[in-house]
């Protein structure tokens, strides 16, 4: 006789097909991580992100090692045969990088940098256990042409089209340009990562092709983001080049247009925990990409 593991519990249903199941769910899970292992968090940095679902880490790279980043990145997108892989994203109405995934993997510098225990050493403290990367990349803003995230739950989409059960995952956001209240900085709803907001609509075959460029689906309605804006007011990440954010998976966030000659640009790598490594996903037929939703669940060493 074998013994089949049962599917996981859905505890955060999503991708419904009518407004009377988009009904605000309460998160379950501790926003830090219990017990976990000491790390270079101080206690007022785990209590801010315990409240708001973020917090602000002024100088983690060094104005060289931001030199070092944009220099080798920059290369890395001069790069025809990178610009022609699946995993760069080009702007919906340019010709300009949006994105690039696997940045770990593509940049020898961004993978040693991951594996400091400055970095990682934090994010195992946040989520209480070992971790590996979820997904990475570099995010590019270009000046007047910068186009920007509409409000979501990144926990949302991994939920739904990953198989990402629980919300055990961080995210960090490494600023390699200095980042201005008017130059398309990321928007955040503090203390807004406690209540899941299911979207509407079901998730189409391939979305991944579409939503990196310009997500259409799973994205809450206008009056819930209002509610939430009232309730818990935004904060923008604004800092100086090598200033990072850390930030909750469900933290409700996002971005607007770049209209100024001022471009930005960061690094985005997603931790998640070993002890919440991804199934089926939740609400789409098929699994993602690895480059966007990683399943190599490795934890990652110094």
């Amino acid at each position: 006789m074998t013994i089949v593991d049962a599917p996981p519990q859905d505890r955060y249903p999503t991708r419904v097909d009518t407004d009377a199941g988009r009904v605000w769910i309460t998160r379950e899970e501790p926003t830090v991580g219990p017990g976990g292992p000491p790390g270079p968090a101080r206690a007022h940095e785990l209590d801010a992100h315990a409240r708001d679902g973020f917090h602000v880490q002024r100088g983690l790279l060094t104005q060289q090692e931001v030199s070092t980043c944009r220099s080798e990145i920059e290369a890395m997108t001069r790069d025809p045969h990178v610009r022609a892989d699946e995993r760069t994203v080009i702007e919906p109405d340019s010709d300009e990088v949006r994105s690039v995934f696997d940045a770990h993997l593509l940049s020898d510098h961004v993978a040693r940098l991951l594996r400091q225990p400055r970095i990682l050493d934090r994010a195992r403290q946040l989520l209480g256990t070992d971790v590996y990367v979820h997904q990475s990349r570099v995010n590019f803003m270009p000046g007047f042409r910068g186009g920007g995230f509409y409000w979501h739950s990144d926990f949302e989409t991994w939920h739904a089209e990953d198989g990402m059960a629980d919300m055990r995952a961080v995210s960090l956001s490494i600023g390699l340009t200095d980042n201005y209240p008017f130059n398309g900085g990321l928007m955040l709803m503090p203390g807004a990562h406690r209540t899941f907001v299911p979207c509407l609509g079901r998730t189409p075959d391939g979305n991944y092709r579409s939503s990196l460029r310009s997500q259409k689906v799973g994205v809450p309605q206008e009056e819930d983001i209002a509610e939430l804006a009232y309730r818990h007011g935004i904060e923008q990440f604004t800092g100086p080049s090598g200033s990072a954010l850390w930030f909750d998976c469900n933290s409700m966030h996002g971005s607007g247009n770049n209209i100024t000659p001022f471009p930005r640009s960061n690094i985005f790598v997603v931790f998640n925990s070993v002890e919440n490594t991804l199934v089926e996903p939740f609400a789409a037929k098929e699994r993602r990409p690895g480059f966007v939703a990683s399943r190599d669940f490795t934890p990652l060493e110094p």
